[in-house]
């Protein structure tokens, strides 16, 4: 009998972990109001993982805060223990404590982990790392290249040299001496011929290290879906009789509600949901073997559904075809090209195409006049102006006031830009998905996969 109240006459052969990161309970029904709302009718409609059987929501506190980060909500989801807020894979005492992924290395299972983000950013850290702070990122690194995992995927690394050693060791270099091979994109990866352990990167010629944001991305970018299909391939071995455990992390669901960008994090989510789906159709084939739980680290931003009025306009936020980052690498563009003689005439016509003002979304006197103000200050005013801040980017004003009055034309709000204590989903379905019911604290997940996959036999 498992401690979490269910028995099971056999192990689950293959685990999938999804982790929406910053992905609370409004970030889920938003995007289902959105997809309902763009066929232009009333509800919602379901996304692939909250069709699944088995539903709970979690508690996310740290030991060191009611509102957590993602090193210690990581850690957390990872290895089952509190830490206090920036630690990864230690106990707020230091202690250093095994995670599920390095549980099911000991058992015999292959391992991947895998991100939307940096690979030893703090969500994937958490299943292979062990460090006081989530911003030792060269030493995250090297633990990667010493885990002995089958499978990573992410943008990229952060911090490929040591920046305390300018002679140690590039990762790169510490990551292929310890036999991984490293791919540069999908393309690539599918002419990959027989190496044991893989890192899969979006490439060198990003604007970032991450991959890019789903409703950004371009033909031939790295997609979540894509590494969750080349992770399956590359762990899945019928003959293997101790299966497969895998992460995915949906990372820049955070990064979009800490910016505040509704379009760009529901665009994430489904981004997301499709990744999950490509699990979904494997546990379709492997009914009895197959594990999936979806959750989060933490909800960003407060999101609410709503602002006053008993109405919400999603649909509106179709006619947002860039990040609010994305337009900000729009309107330096144009700063460079016009050598910073932008007319308000040409602002208008590129928010026209990425925001829809002017023609499918109408603007009130104030909003454009608001608009026209900003354009004003950034570029017929002072020189240094007053960038828009978020954890992860610093965005031109105009960018930033284009998104706000969109969030509000679609009628939802965002009361912060960093993360809530408010709870977090859980959806499971599969061999032992009955344990991840109800009201959990972020600790009980990983040891009830621990318990219902036998890696602690």
């Amino acid at each position: 009998m498992l401690s979490c109240g269910i028995s099971i006459a056999k192990a689950p052969k293959y685990v999938f972990y999804f982790i929406g990161d910053g992905m609370g309970l409004n970030q889920v029904m938003a995007t289902q109001y959105y997809l309902r709302s763009c066929k232009g009718e009333l509800g919602i409609s379901p996304l692939c993982f909250t069709q699944f059987p088995s539903m709970g929501v979690a508690s996310s506190y740290s030991g060191s805060s009611d509102v957590t980060d993602s090193a210690a909500g990581g850690t957390a989801l990872a290895t089952g223990h509190k830490t206090y807020n920036g630690a990864i894979g230690i106990t707020a005492e230091g202690n250093v404590v095994t995670s599920i992924a390095e549980r099911a290395h000991l058992h015999g299972a292959k391992v991947g982990v895998a991100t939307s983000v940096t690979i030893n950013h703090a969500t994937p850290a958490s299943f292979y790392a062990h460090q006081k702070s989530r911003n030792d990122y060269y030493e995250i690194g090297v633990q990667l290249a010493k885990s002995g995992f089958e499978f990573f995927a992410g943008g990229d690394f952060a911090e490929k040299n040591n920046p305390d050693d300018p002679s140690a060791t590039h990762l790169y270099d510490l990551a292929r001496d310890a036999g991984y091979a490293i791919v540069c994109g999908y393309e690539e990866w599918k002419n990959l011929d027989g190496n044991d352990k893989v890192l899969l990167i979006q490439g060198e010629d990003m604007v970032e290290n991450t991959l890019p944001y789903a409703i950004d991305a371009r033909k031939g970018d790295l997609t979540l879906t894509q590494i969750t299909t080349a992770a399956i391939d590359h762990l899945y071995e019928k003959k293997h009789k101790k299966g497969f455990f895998l992460m995915v992390e949906g990372g820049k669901i955070d990064y979009a509600c800490h910016a505040n960008d509704a379009a760009t994090a529901l665009h994430e989510v489904v981004d997301f949901d499709n990744a999950i789906a490509v699990a979904y159709e494997f546990y379709k084939k492997h009914p009895k073997e197959t594990l999936i739980i979806v959750t989060a680290d933490h909800e960003t931003g407060g999101f609410t559904l709503g602002n006053g009025s008993y109405a919400l306009n999603f649909g509106v936020l179709q006619a947002q075809k860039v990040s609010q980052a994305g337009f900000s690498r729009i309107v330096n563009l144009m700063r460079h090209e016009s050598k910073d003689s932008v007319t308000w005439e040409q602002m208008k016509e590129a928010l026209k195409e990425n925001f829809g003002f002017w023609d499918t979304v109408s603007l009130s006197e104030r909003d454009e006049e608001a608009l026209f103000c900003e354009y004003e200050r950034s570029f017929k005013g002072e020189k240094n102006i007053k960038m828009a801040e978020s954890l992860y980017y610093r965005d031109e004003p105009i960018s930033a006031l284009a998104v706000r009055i969109l969030n509000r034309i679609a009628m939802v709000a965002w009361p912060v830009g960093s993360h809530t204590a408010a709870y977090v989903p859980i959806f499971a379905i599969g061999n032992g998905a009955e344990n991840f019911c109800g009201q959990m604290d972020n600790t009980d997940i990983p040891k009830c996969i621990a318990e219902v996959a036998g890696y602690e036999k």
